[in-house]
């Protein structure tokens, strides 16, 4: 384990306790879980400490375990441009449960969360325009749900406005 990663976990564990659920070291990736309730405090201490300066939401994206209760991995890919680190932040949520939205940490998580919402169907709570970002209005389902069907027949599909030839 690094300097750096220690740093950010002792800072994390004295700040949030047993909110701090799990901590991985890979080589020189760090991923850290906590309950679902902090992550916009924790991402918040992330980005507003000096020395750990996490002030760019690299990613934002989503898991899907259906055999799990807690069923969907949010996970916070953070990186510090000052400092040159990275963290992984990792969430559990379960089907019909929400996850604070960060877009208040970083207005940029707006279209991570959106994404996810669409791809996955977890719902961001406080998000300030929450709906579908790559498919179409009328679409039925999530497609990167491990239950989404997979079929032969063709998705029907609308075009917003009408092709040129």
């Amino acid at each position: 384990m690094n300097e750096k990663a220690s740093i950010t976990e002792k800072k994390l564990r004295d700040a949030f306790g047993s909110d701090v659920l799990a901590v991985s070291h890979f080589r020189d990736e760090l991923t850290i879980r906590i309950t679902a309730a902090r992550v916009v405090d924790v991402c918040t201490l992330l980005r507003d400490d000096q020395d750990l300066a996490y002030d760019l939401l690299s990613d934002l994206s989503a898991a899907d375990y259906p055999e799990r209760e807690k069923r969907f991995d949010i996970n916070y890919h953070l990186y510090s441009l000052s400092k040159g680190h990275s963290v992984r932040i990792k969430i559990q949520v379960a089907e019909g449960e929400s996850a604070p939205t960060v877009t208040g940490v970083w207005p940029g998580a707006n279209w991570h969360e959106r994404e996810v919402y669409d791809m996955f169907g977890v719902e961001f709570a406080g998000h300030p325009n929450l709906r579908r970002i790559l498919m179409w209005d009328e679409f039925e389902g999530h497609p990167l749900r491990k239950d989404f069907p997979l079929t032969t027949e063709p998705v029907p599909f609308r075009y917003s406005r009408p092709m040129e030839t």
